[in-house]
């Protein structure tokens, strides 16, 4: 086993290490694309509902739907546009909940493939401990046939038992840091998503009462 590399362990292990690897090359393509999907949302949200709110509080229904429409590639410009659209003759308990049901689509949306996070979080370390225990049992194996012992005869297997480890718990860390980093984001997302929505109704109030439809 003299000059085995870590290349040559990964190759030696491949029943184990190259899953991993797959697993390793999913997790940071999903990183990157959920990464660019939520970026700037929040504020985002937040800027589309100030820039209606003055123009429903005044009761100019059709400006505040113009402006709506020009964000509909921004998941607040979809829900204000629907609640906007659908506000002319509705009880402001009937929008509340058409901004309730359009707000749940949308965050649901905006998970995309996060929960392979954390399905890949949980199974890549017990998949690496199996890495481990298949090293140890071939290297106890070895030393039975070889009817030998001392370390140089099992240190082939344990070195490929540690990769195998080694690399699970790598791309478990990684998967479960940015599972629960997706997570806290969305939910600030979802609350700028809820603030934004009760200032969009409340302006729709004032701009019906403004217009004597209160």
């Amino acid at each position: 086993m003299e000059g085995l590399s870590v290349l040559d362990m990964i190759q030696q292990g491949w029943y184990i290490t190259y899953p991993l690897i797959v697993m390793s090359m999913v997790v940071i393509s999903i990183i990157f694309e959920r990464i660019f999907a939520l970026r700037g949302l929040i504020a985002g949200t937040l800027k589309t509902a100030g820039g209606l709110v003055g123009q429903l509080q005044k009761g100019d229904f059709q400006a505040a739907l113009a402006t709506a429409e020009e964000n509909q590639k921004k998941p607040a410009g979809r829900i204000f546009c629907d609640v906007i659209s659908q506000q002319e003759g509705e009880s402001l308990e009937y929008l509340s909940e058409v901004i309730e049901n359009r707000r749940f689509e949308e965050i649901e949306a905006l998970k995309g493939s996060i929960w392979v996070l954390g399905t890949v979080g949980v199974s890549a370390p017990f998949i690496g401990l199996l890495g481990t225990v298949i090293g140890i049992i071939k290297s106890f194996t070895s030393m039975a046939v070889e009817g030998s012992g001392g370390f140089a005869v099992v240190a082939g297997g344990i070195s490929e038992a540690l990769i195998a480890t080694a690399l699970g718990l790598a791309v478990g860390i990684i998967a479960v840091i940015f599972y629960n980093y997706f997570h806290t984001k969305l939910e600030r997302i979802e609350a700028a998503m809820t603030i934004s929505s009760d200032r969009v109704l409340e302006a729709v109030r004032l701009g019906r009462k403004a217009h004597g439809n209160g």
